[in-house]
Parts: structure tokens; sequence; C-alpha cells
């Protein structure tokens, strides 16, 4: 299996490698890394360069191991820290059988009570797949309202739109990552309201004594998934000929909300830029459907269906 990682993710995992099989080669490592023997050659040498004693023995038994008494200095990253390598691991998409994934796991596990809550509230609410446009935010922003989430602290923070800056009372519910963007999911008490804020748009955050309780039962990445199907420039509405538990396998959460109207029948209700778009996605669906709302929407559909049936059609 290849690894697309950093050097020193690479590195990494090359000590786990030689710590959990002593007597791997070279050539088993390159394998196992995906690189040249030349490469998984230099990992070892980084690794002794950080005063680790990795061992190498000739023979039919020989390879890496680690030397006999090495103890491994605790972990000792700051909030700060811990939330720049979770935001670094997010970065991109990764399966549940991810080393590097199964690495942040074990990092997490060791860092002290607090850090650890912080880094795994994120790790727990993040949608994989990067979204070409999205921006890191600050780390610093980021592990202040992770830190006062998992606290209950009210905050105040400045938020940036455009060339204006304004604050905002919230209670932080949660810090969600989704295809690489970052949101606070928060209730605003400035505007009587939830709310779904961008956290590279929040310059500042301060705490404030009052405390909160999150919603029970909260579904974080599923509120703020609703939430972005919601408020653009076209509404929809569309009524299914299946059952609520069926649709919800062809339609993502980021298309809109699944309303059941009978037992047989579902609504999703949403709102979009690009209605030609939107209709395209809608062929997913394994049944009849009929947009009930959305000129815009209907336009398109009816566009798309001529187009299919033009391409279909045979000379």
């Amino acid at each position: 299996m290849k690894y697309d990682e950093s050097p020193t993710a690479r590195t990494l995992m090359v000590l786990e490698l030689i710590q959990n099989t002593p007597g791997i080669t070279a050539d088993q490592l390159s394998d196992k890394l995906g690189v040249s023997e030349r490469a998984a050659r230099r990992y070892v040498a980084i690794l002794r360069e950080a005063d680790i004693p990795i061992e190498s023995m000739r023979g039919p038994y020989g390879g890496y191991r680690v030397g006999r008494g090495l103890r491994l200095p605790p972990l000792m990253f700051s909030t700060t820290e811990a939330l720049g390598l979770v935001m670094a691991v997010l970065e991109g998409p990764r399966g549940a059988a991810d080393p590097v994934e199964n690495a942040l796991g074990k990092i997490i596990r060791v860092l002290p009570e607090p850090i650890a809550r912080s880094t795994d509230a994120i790790r727990r609410v993040s949608a994989r797949g990067p979204d070409p446009g999205a921006r890191t935010p600050d780390p610093e922003i980021t592990a202040a309202l992770v830190a006062e989430s998992t606290a209950g602290h009210r905050i105040t923070i400045h938020y940036r739109r455009h060339h204006d800056e304004w604050p905002m009372d919230v209670d932080p519910w949660a810090v969600v990552v989704r295809r690489g963007r970052w949101y606070l999911l928060c209730w605003s008490h400035t505007k009587d309201a939830q709310r779904v804020l961008r956290v590279d748009k929040i310059t500042k955050v301060e705490p404030q004594a009052a405390e909160f309780t999150t919603p029970p039962d909260l579904d974080a990445l599923a509120v703020v998934e609703e939430h972005l199907a919601m408020g653009w420039k076209y509404p929809i509405e569309v009524e299914i000929d299946a059952p609520l538990d069926e649709v919800a396998h062809w339609i993502r959460r980021s298309m809109g909300r699944l309303e059941p109207i009978d037992a047989t029948h579902t609504r999703l209700l949403a709102s979009t830029d690009e209605p030609d778009w939107y209709a395209a996605q809608l062929t997913a669906l394994h049944a009849p459907y009929r947009i009930l709302a959305g000129p815009e929407l209907q336009t398109a559909a009816q566009t798309l269906g001529q187009r299919l049936i033009a391409a279909s059609t045979l000379i």
C-alpha cells in the first residue's frame, strides 16, 4: 500500500513499523510505505539523528529493531499545537483504516485530558474530503473556540464579513469540520437564533463568566450540513415517492432537509444558487419525484431531461 504523506508522517510510520515488527528490513519498509528502499533508509537515519536507538542486524534474521531501554519522552503538546496537528490530519480524505488516523488516535489517548478532550471533539465532528476553496483558520482562535465549547463557557466573538467586523455573544455548541471548512455551530444571544459561522472569519474570542449546556443528543455535523443547504437564492421543495429511510441513502444531508409526509412519501426542502447542478443531483433518486416549488429548478430539470433523451436517442 502506498501512503501519500509528509516526510514527518512517514518517519513516524517507520518508527511504529520497527517497534511492532522487530527485524523488519529496509525492503519491507519500502514496500509498506510505497517508497524506494533508499528513502526507507533515509527515514531510519532521521530517527537515529533524533537520538532514537534504531539497531540494524545482518543475516537471515537481521533487519531493524529498536534498541533496548528506549523510553520515548511524553508528548508535551499545548492545546494550540494539538489542534494544529488535528487540523493538518483532517486536511485530506482518510479512511477508517488509515495509519495516520490510527496514529492520531494514539496521540490523543496519551495527551493530558483537557487537551485530548478538545482535539477529540474536533476529530469526531469532521466530514472528510477537502473543499479546494477551503481556508484553514487560525489555530489559536480554533483552540480557544474548542476549549470554551468543551468547557461550556459563553463567549464573545468578533466576526468579520466583507470589510465589517462586529461582536456577538454566543454559546459555542461545537466546532465542526466539513470538507476542509471549519464552522462554529452556536446559539447567538445577539441574534436570538442558532447560527453556523465560518471559523476563519472569527478574529477574536473573549470568554465570559456565564455557562451553557449543549442541547442533548445534538448531531453537530448533521445540523451544519442541513444549515448549509438552506438560505440560498432559489427555494426548493421536492416530493419523493419513497419512505424517508430510503431517500436518506440517496440524498446527502448537505442537499437539504428531509421530512416524512407519510409512510411512503418524503419531502425534500432546500435552496440553491445553481439550479442546473441541483437538477443533476436529483437524478440520484431511485424513485419518482415531483418538483413542487422552485420554477428555476423545474426549468433546469426539464432542460436536463431533454438533453438525456436526446443523448439516448438512436439516429
